[in-house]
């Protein structure tokens, strides 16, 4: 089985190599280890690899370094899956790489519950998108009160905000507690409240959604 390869760039040495000693034990191959944003594009151009996970907040300005950087590969390499870590949530950056795939922003202490930091690292690396509840949640709550979200249920607010985490139906059933015909049946009618066209491609319908709170923010 090949080893997915990845680069990681975080300014905090310890942080850094916490995740790469975690992504090596799930199987990952780790090609470089850097601190800074610029020596995490030299990164990328050298070693080719299969998914990038940064900070968002690095030098040299330690504001949005990391943000910047994955826009600039996202333009040069269109297909790298990118995961963002930030210790805030900042969605001016994310939300607008999220709507394009293969993309996650993940707020720092998610990376501690093991189990989900690496679903959402491997539904990245899979083309997927993966926002941090908190970000999603955040996002919902600011839009909620204008617009087509404002008609959605409470119930159909969070079958949204699980659907932009980039969850199944399936998976969305299990958090909720719900049949996964009723889930179904939510998302048809959220969908509908939003103008958007569902589609058989569960992971096109992440993206309309994704794309539809850019729009809104």
């Amino acid at each position: 089985m090949t080893r997915l390869r990845a680069v990681i760039a975080e300014d905090s040495a310890v942080v850094r190599e916490g995740i790469a000693r975690l992504l090596e034990d799930a199987g990952y191959n780790v090609v470089a280890k850097v601190g800074d944003a610029d020596a995490l594009i030299a990164a990328v151009e050298a070693e080719q690899p299969d998914v990038v996970i940064a900070d968002i907040r690095m030098p040299p300005t330690l504001t949005d370094d990391g943000a910047r950087a994955a826009a600039h590969l996202r333009h040069r390499y269109p297909h790298l899956p990118i995961l963002l870590l930030s210790q805030h949530i900042e969605t001016s950056h994310s939300v607008m790489l999220a709507a394009q795939g293969a993309f996650g922003y993940l707020l720092k202490d998610r990376v501690l519950e093991v189990d989900d930091f690496l679903d959402a690292l491997s539904r990245v690396a899979r083309g997927g998108s993966a926002l941090d509840p908190d970000v999603v949640a955040s996002l919902v709550r600011s839009n909620g009160r204008k617009g087509p979200l404002a008609a959605l249920s409470p119930r159909e607010r969070d079958v949204l905000g699980l659907m932009a985490e980039g969850r199944s139906n399936a998976a969305i059933a299990a958090h909720l507690t719900l049949a996964e015909r009723t889930v179904e049946s939510h998302i048809g009618s959220l969908l509908s409240k939003l103008g958007l066209t569902d589609t058989a491609d569960g992971h096109r319908r992440v993206l309309a959604v994704l794309t539809y709170l850019t729009a809104a923010s």
